[in-house]
């Protein structure tokens, strides 16, 4: 509406009266303005990506002229053959499901450092060793005696072939002769002597089968066999070896014997510490027993080896281990051994009491078996060397009589003394056979079976010792060279080699001979 100037606002011109003011609608609501665009600035370009170079087009070779192929005319129908069914149309192929694409291999991690390698630490130089002082050379050896050769079997000679007479043919008659004139006559032919029959040849008895004695495989030296001790025991492990083999070539002992004891193979340690403390040097007189007894021998290795007496007395040590093939009743328990052989101690009691130092009673003797093995009957019994077989007890018996030679000779023995009389008997024997002329004599046995023995048995030996003149040979004196009183096992634990099947002992009877 247009407003005259100079007039009020509202008023009608000429009039004071006010127009009624139109009505005015609202206004509706102006909507939120959503965010604008900002605009470029004049002039402005907005950034354009960079284009990448298009691949370089190489040039297509030109596509040489197709010449038309020849016009294929359609081959005829084949005519249906009768018999063929039809081949059924084969139906159209699937297209195979496509194949899904291999997922993205993961970033690989890096692998962590290596920790640097610490340095090796110097090696330590070996100790400068000490330079080996020369080895004494060997003065004198002693030479090992030889092998006992086993004994020799004679031939059993044949019968001689008895010679026959040949046949005599019968004999045709002659005719007679005519007489010839200026002839004279024929005397007659001499008759032929009749033959006399031929007695009858009586039948040749066979001989008795030969035991043949194998060969003795060679026994390996022992180290010490270059002193008199080591010699005493190489003759001991050759004994052993040949007894082995004549047990084998001999046939079994049957019922009588059960169990064969070798002290020497599972008591070896004992009996070399035993031989060489007491046997290094030549023995004036040598004390024989026979074999070994159950309860002394056959449980320490030691002739008469009362266990109280070889421990304490004698001082002997080493480990003592089990038989091959035990007796159960006649277990071998070493030095836990509690029962008394009576033989050993009566023995070993009386040398004791003449010389309370045993070096003094070594100086001048020695004591020895005869046989080396111990011999159980089935009940536990003891047996013998005469209680065996005929057959095994004269090639047994022969075997250890060239053994003791050996000893007595290697000792330089001038006397032996059998204990009890079948020792002395049988060294007879041997020394005899050898012509060796060394005295053998006795003092009786102190086995507790004997009458005699159980009578005063220490005062009639040491009657005899006195009649023979040891008790003047066991007086005073220098002990001689027995060096040290506890030095001498060394090395004896360590060796594992034996004495074969040796012992040596005194056996006789239940108790044994000591």
């Amino acid at each position: 509406m247009e407003v005259t100037p100079g007039s009020a606002a509202g008023l009608v011109p000429g009039t004071t009266t006010a127009r009624a003011a139109p009505e005015v609608t609202a206004v509706p609501p102006v909507p939120p303005v959503a965010e604008v665009t900002p605009v470029l600035a004049a002039g402005a370009v907005p950034a354009v990506p960079p284009m990448t170079a298009a691949p370089e087009l190489t040039a297509v070779p030109p596509v040489s002229p197709v010449t038309a192929g020849p016009q294929v005319t359609a081959a005829p129908a084949v005519p249906p053959v009768a018999g063929v069914r039809a081949v059924p149309p084969v139906p159209p192929m699937t297209a195979a499901p496509p194949v899904p694409a291999v997922p993205a291999v993961a970033e690989l991690t890096s692998a962590p450092p290596v920790p640097p390698v610490t340095a090796t630490p110097p090696v330590a130089a070996a100790p400068q060793v000490a330079a080996v002082p020369p080895v004494p050379a060997v003065t004198e050896a002693r030479a090992v005696p030889p092998v006992l050769a086993a004994p020799e079997v004679t031939a059993v000679s044949e019968a001689p072939a008895v010679l026959v007479a040949p046949e005599v043919a019968e004999l045709t008659p002659v005719p007679p002769v005519p007489a010839v004139a200026g002839v004279t006559a024929v005397p007659p032919a001499l008759a032929t002597p009749e033959l006399t029959a031929v007695p009858p040849v009586t039948a040749v008895t066979a001989a008795p089968p030969v035991t043949v004695v194998p060969p003795v495989p060679p026994v390996p030296p022992v180290p010490e066999a270059e002193d008199l001790a080591g010699c005493f025991l190489q003759l001991e492990r050759e004994q052993s070896a040949l007894l082995e083999a004549l047990l084998e070539a001999l046939p079994p002992f049957g019922g009588a014997v059960s169990h064969v004891y070798r002290p020497l193979r599972y008591a070896c340690r004992p009996h070399r510490h035993f031989v060489r403390r007491y046997c290094r040097g030549p023995k004036r007189v040598l004390f024989l027993g026979i074999n070994p007894g159950p309860f002394g021998m056959a449980q320490n290795g030691v002739p008469f080896g009362e266990t109280r007496h070889v421990r304490e007395w004698l001082r002997v040590r080493g480990r003592v281990e089990k038989p091959q093939n035990e007796h159960p009743k006649r277990p071998v328990l070493g030095w836990e051994c509690r029962r008394s052989e009576v033989s050993g101690a009566r023995f070993w009691g009386l040398i004791r009491s003449l010389c309370p130092d045993p070096r003094g009673f070594f100086r001048h003797c020695f004591v020895h078996n005869h046989c080396p093995l111990l011999f159980l009957a089935p009940s536990g019994r003891n047996l013998a060397p005469a209680e065996l077989p005929q057959n095994q007890r004269a090639p047994l018996l022969a075997l250890c009589d060239r053994a003791l030679v050996r000893v007595v000779e290697l000792l330089g023995v001038g006397l032996v003394i059998g204990v009890g009389g079948y020792a002395q008997q049988r060294a007879r024997k041997a020394l005899g056979a050898a012509g060796l002329p060394v005295r053998v004599e006795s003092i009786p046995h102190p086995s507790p079976r004997s009458a005699r023995a159980n009578r005063g048995w220490e005062e009639e030996a040491k009657a005899k010792l006195g009649e023979l003149g040891v008790l003047e040979l066991l007086q005073g004196g220098d002990l001689g060279d027995f060096g040290d009183e506890e030095g001498d096992l060394e090395g004896e634990e360590g060796e594992e080699g034996d004495l074969g099947a040796g012992g040596g002992g005194e056996g006789m009877g239940e108790v044994g001979r000591g």
